[in-house]
C-alpha cells in the first residue's frame, strides 16, 4: 500500500516537474509591428489622348520586372497617392490576369500592348478579392493607378503612355 502511494506521488512529482518546465520555457509573446511598405520612385509615366495626344496625367512609378516584384505588386499597402502608380513590364506580350489578394486598396488596372497602347482597363478592382481580371487583349505592360482615377482622367482604350526607367 505504501509503495503504491508512494509510486503516485512520484508520479504526480514528475508531471508537475514537466508542466513546470514547459510553460516556464514559454517566452513571452512579442509586438511585432507590421512593415510599413513606402513608395520608391523608380520611374516616370505619362499617359496621352489617343486622338489629341494630349497629356491626361504624369506618375511617380515603381517598376515590377522581375519575378517576385510581379507576384508582390501592390500587395499589403494601406495607401498610394494619386500621383503615384506600379508598371509591371513584362518579357512579352500575352494575355494577362491580375488578381487583389492582399491588396488593400481599390486599383483601376490597365493593360497595355508592345506599342504602349491601353488596350483593356479593369476599374475599381475591389481589394482583397481573388476574382481574375483579365486583360481583353494580349498585354505587355500592366498600369495599376487608383480606383476610379481612369474614370475621373478619363483615360480610355487607345490612349498611350510614355516612360523612363531612372537609374536608382
Amino acid at each position: 500500500m505504501k509503495f503504491n502511494n508512494l509510486i503516485k506521488s512520484l508520479i504526480v512529482l514528475a508531471i508537475s516537474s514537466i508542466l513546470l518546465l514547459i510553460t516556464s520555457c514559454k517566452e513571452e509573446p512579442k509586438n511585432i509591428k507590421p512593415i510599413e511598405i513606402t513608395f520608391k520612385k523608380e520611374g516616370e509615366l505619362q499617359l496621352y489622348k489617343a486622338e489629341t495626344d494630349s497629356l491626361i496625367a504624369s506618375f511617380d512609378i515603381e517598376i515590377a520586372d522581375n519575378e517576385y516584384e510581379t507576384q508582390r505588386g501592390l500587395m499589403d499597402r494601406k495607401s498610394m497617392d494619386n500621383d503615384k502608380a506600379m508598371l509591371f513590364i513584362f518579357p512579352d506580350m500575352r494575355m494577362r490576369s491580375f488578381y487583389m489578394k492582399s491588396t488593400l486598396i481599390s486599383l483601376d488596372i490597365i493593360y497595355l500592348d508592345a506599342n504602349n497602347t491601353i488596350v483593356s482597363i479593369q476599374k475599381n478592382a475591389k481589394p482583397l478579392d481573388e476574382t481574375s481580371l483579365p486583360s481583353e487583349a494580349p498585354a505587355q505592360y500592366v498600369l495599376e493607378i487608383n480606383g476610379g482615377l481612369c474614370d475621373q482622367l478619363d483615360i480610355t482604350i487607345g490612349d498611350t503612355m510614355k516612360f523612363i526607367k531612372l537609374n536608382n
